[in-house]
């Protein structure tokens, strides 16, 4: 989150909201009762075209089941060129309202407007008990951090438009681009988490920063603890990185203290600019064993990458 002023910023009913580090706003709608709302839309970036819409969808929920809400509403925002197949919008379209279904949410409208680009995504409302919100603030020393999903989308997706990844690498990226995280947050809140962020455009570095700031802590991640999906490492050595990527990497730069033997390679994969990634939970050891229970309950393969410590000179540390 992040922005203009609002005259909602000393509205004590507002949670979280611009200024904050959070990924969505939150509203108090009662004592029992809040509203999460966020938007998020972007260019194609897979060729199919319902699966497009549907991971445009999912990434724009993630940030509801971040802060442990449930999507609830969502309005289509959409921008496409005059030229474009009526068929391909509506596909994009059906993609994006099958998610929708599959999430427990009612696309209850949405806007168009003419672009020379398409793109695609959603405004989201969603719900989440008073109180109970997963905000970034919350990391303490002795924290464990658990990723839900690899990284490298942003590396196979940038191979895609060159030509140079294969069909499995394309389709084993999709589908955990269309993973929704809704099984991940029900255990995050069946558990118990201190903080959590999904994983997006910032990268992971660049969203565990954000956490780090928020806490007053320092991140310890493992490198090679981390998950990457199958074709990603190929990709990115042969250049397949996104400028996005690049900029993450650029801008983390005085905020974490690489481990001299993490290649630059590394570095990269973990400041990937993902697209509907996982969620990275922030939970206390006393909790971990039920995390991992709930989890694996769920169907949801997880990753423990890093601990929290107290904090240092840089937010986060990167180790081999």
């Amino acid at each position: 989150m992040g922005g203009l002023t609002s005259n909602l910023a000393t509205d004590s009913n507002l949670i979280a909201g611009f200024g904050a580090y959070d990924d969505a706003a939150v509203y108090r709608l009662s004592d029992d009762k809040a509203a999460v709302l966020t938007v998020d839309f972007f260019a194609p970036v897979v060729d199919d075209p319902y699966n497009y819409g549907y991971i445009a969808a999912a990434n724009a929920m993630s940030d509801v089941y971040a802060v442990g809400g449930v999507p609830a509403l969502a309005l289509n925002i959409a921008c496409f060129p005059r030229t474009l197949d009526a068929e391909v919008a509506r596909e994009i379209l059906r993609g994006g309202s099958d998610a929708s279904k599959d999430a427990g949410a009612l696309v209850v409208g949405g806007h168009t407007v003419e672009d020379d680009e398409p793109k695609y995504g959603m405004a989201v409302v969603g719900f989440v008990e008073t109180g109970k919100q997963v905000g970034h603030d919350g990391a303490r020393p002795g924290d464990h951090i658990v990723l839900t999903k690899p990284l490298g989308s942003g590396i196979i997706t940038t191979a895609l438009k060159a030509g140079a990844a294969n069909e499995d690498e394309v389709e084993r990226a999709t589908a955990i681009m269309k993973t929704l995280n809704n099984d991940a947050a029900a255990a995050m809140n069946s558990a118990g988490a201190n903080a959590c962020t999904d994983i997006t455009g910032y990268g992971l570095i660049g969203h565990l920063i954000n956490i780090a700031d928020a806490s007053k802590v320092t991140i310890e991640v493992e490198a090679s603890r981390v998950p990457i999906i199958d074709g990603a490492v190929r990709l990115a050595e042969e250049g397949s990185v996104s400028g996005g990527t690049n900029r993450n990497l650029d801008e983390a730069t005085s905020s974490v203290q690489w481990d001299p033997n993490v290649s630059e390679l590394n570095r990269l994969l973990l400041c990937d600019a993902q697209t509907s990634g996982g969620l990275a939970i922030v939970v206390p050891p006393e909790s971990k064993a039920t995390l991992n229970a709930e989890l694996k309950q769920r169907g949801v393969e997880a990753w423990t990458i890093g601990q929290v410590i107290p904090q240092m000179q840089h937010a986060i540390s990167v180790t081999n």
